[in-house]
């Protein structure tokens, strides 16, 4: 091996702890700036709009949680605690990009534009929706928005991400692709797998770790000793920062370059966005199981609305009387679109073979049509497909 100035001659061995990795941090929880921070140029427009994107989620998560509740959807995972890693991330990025989310970044596709109508479409598997009800409720994907589709096990789109970008980079589309997982997900193989191909085959990708701190009841402490996921990406050659998650100022400032260095550098980049799960992780989860009520209102203080909306105010682009009637024109959004929707019927039974292939093969279509042949036999324990077939 070649030595370097760094060559030593007597064993030395490197912990975790001396290589400190900072956070960036620069919008305090007062909405006042750290001593010294500068925020990054970020006009009023995009500011209302990240704002706006943030609260609908909010509001999208409690309305739906209180759905799924009342028996009105059979599964949902919310967004609260971490919109503004998600919303921080995705405004630095233009709509041509690609964005391969993990089930936590419905607040990114809304910035993007999809509506309250297109939420409830996917949430109900109803035959509006884009999927055509083959996926879970929360696994959204928007061909129109550049949004792939997310697929429920961990981590599958980050060596998927690494293969997307590398085609940008062929194409020479100036495009590059930004890509999400938690900290959990960190834990799959397939996490190893894409970073280092995105490392060695220099992808212009983004890769965003929302940590916040548990793998459903699974603590940070228990799931590795590491400082985080922001060493693993210098591990692998990955240019690496870390940034206070709540912060949208900070997750912004850091996402405009990132997406700088991916594409003029045609490399990848990893932020790890230190957050916190307000919520349950999803409707089948309880958290008191495995924290306490003290360290979720602590971290309720810290909320990424409450602290980008102080900063606003800061800024006197708003005020208590817009907030008032923002709330209100989601709330009902919401709730109007939620009874609209539900009444709508499910996909038609036939959508279940298309796409795939140009013409059904012989063996699905055979299996269609015993499908087709049981439900005539008992059409009164299936009434959702009544007229479907």
């Amino acid at each position: 091996m070649k030595r370097t100035r760094n060559s030593v001659y007597q064993p030395v061995f490197i912990a975790g702890g001396d290589l400190p990795i900072p956070t960036l941090e620069i919008l305090q929880a007062d909405g006042h700036l750290y001593k010294g921070a500068e925020a990054p140029v970020l006009d009023k427009e995009m500011a209302l709009k990240i704002y706006r994107a943030m609260v609908f989620t909010r509001i999208l998560d409690e309305r739906m949680v209180a759905a799924q509740r009342q028996g009105r959807l059979s599964f949902y995972l919310t967004c609260a605690g971490e919109e503004a890693a998600v919303v921080g991330t995705a405004a630095a990025f233009s709509n041509d990009d690609m964005l391969m989310g993990q089930y936590r970044e419905q607040a990114a596709l809304r910035f993007r534009g999809f509506s309250a109508k297109q939420f409830m479409d996917q949430l109900l598997s109803n035959c509006n929706d884009l999927g055509k009800g083959r996926q879970m409720p929360v696994h959204y994907g928007s061909r129109e928005l550049n949004f792939m589709t997310i697929s429920s096990p961990l981590a599958t789109q980050i060596p998927q991400a690494a293969g997307y970008a590398y085609g940008q980079k062929l194409q020479g589309n100036k495009t590059c692709t930004l890509c999400y997982y938690g900290e959990g997900a960190a834990s799959e193989g397939d996490f190893h797998a894409g970073m280092n191909m995105a490392a060695v085959l220099k992808c212009p990708v983004v890769f965003v770790c929302r940590n916040n701190g548990y793998a459903i009841s699974t603590p940070t402490a228990e799931q590795f000793a590491g400082d985080g996921i922001a060493s693993r990406g210098i591990g692998y050659g990955i240019r690496t920062i870390r940034v206070d998650g709540n912060d949208l100022l900070a997750v912004y400032a850091a996402s405009v370059e990132a997406r700088r260095l991916a594409l003029e550098h045609s490399e990848p980049v990893l932020i790890e966005a230190m957050s916190y799960r307000l919520g349950a992780h999803s409707t089948s989860d309880d958290p008191s199981g495995y924290r306490s009520r003290e360290e979720e209102d602590k971290w309720r203080q810290l909320d990424p609305i409450e602290r980008l909306k102080k900063w606003l105010i800061r800024q006197q682009w708003w005020g208590e009387v817009e907030e008032k009637a923002l709330l209100e024109e989601y709330r009902a959004e919401v709730l109007a679109e939620l009874k609209a929707e539900e009444q709508l019927p499910a996909p038609a039974l036939g959508q279940l073979i298309e796409d795939v292939y140009d013409q059904p093969p012989w063996h699905l279509q055979r299996q269609y049509d015993a499908l087709v042949q049981h439900l005539r036999k008992y059409p009164e324990q299936y009434p959702a497909t009544k007229g479907s077939y």
